[in-house]
């Protein structure tokens, strides 16, 4: 498995392995993907696209919630480095930068802009809440989102690793490889899976 981790390509922004964090930027920052197209059948409140590959396994996963009676909705797709310049800087400014940074990525390192993280919800009124995560939703899509390729990406009590509070509405697709071996061996987060530095915060 090491072998394996060792030839995942953790920096072309074009890797559906790229691995975004407050340590690790795309390069080049302003990178935008030439692949996005919006999942079908799925409501998108903010009308934003993700990159092909992940659009298709989440529509694979939303059918399989809808089965179960618990279908979701995307308030979050791709943003451009402009996009998130705007509302990381509108964040600082209501809450001020440290506490910004706890949630909210500076332009250039989030993962809303390699085009594979979306964020989930039901329509419960938890939408961007701690609370969605103990909705039916939202414990439906922790025990299966795996199964689909995708992880949450910021657990409860990763922050000293990921850098951010926990998320559970955020799910960053990497494929069922990779996701379904780390469900197996118990690894939460995807910079201990590939053993890389944590990164609770920027580098000075």
């Amino acid at each position: 498995m090491q072998a394996e981790i060792e030839s995942l390509d953790l920096d072309n922004p074009r890797s559906l392995h790229v691995l975004v964090n407050k340590l690790r930027p795309l390069r080049p920052l302003r990178w935008e993907p030439r692949d996005l197209v919006m999942p079908a059948g799925i409501e998108n409140t903010n009308g934003q696209p993700i990159r092909a590959a992940a659009a298709e396994a989440l529509e694979r996963m939303f059918a399989a919630a809808s089965e179960d009676g618990l279908p979701f909705l995307i308030t979050s797709g791709y943003r451009s480095f402009e996009k998130q310049e705007s509302l990381f800087k509108g964040y600082s400014q209501r809450d001020g930068v440290a506490a910004a940074e706890t949630y909210s990525a500076r332009p250039g390192h989030s993962e809303h802009q390699t085009g594979l993280a979306v964020d989930l919800d039901d329509g419960s009124g938890f939408a961007f809440k701690s609370e969605f995560g103990e909705t039916r939703t939202g414990l439906w899509l922790r025990k299966h989102c795996a199964e689909f390729g995708f992880l949450l990406r910021y657990d409860r009590g990763e922050q000293p690793v990921v850098g951010y509070i926990y998320e559970p509405w955020h799910f960053r697709y990497l494929g069922t490889e990779i996701t379904l071996d780390m469900r197996q061996r118990g690894i939460a987060n995807y910079e201990d899976y590939v053993e890389a530095e944590a990164a609770p915060d920027y580098a000075p």
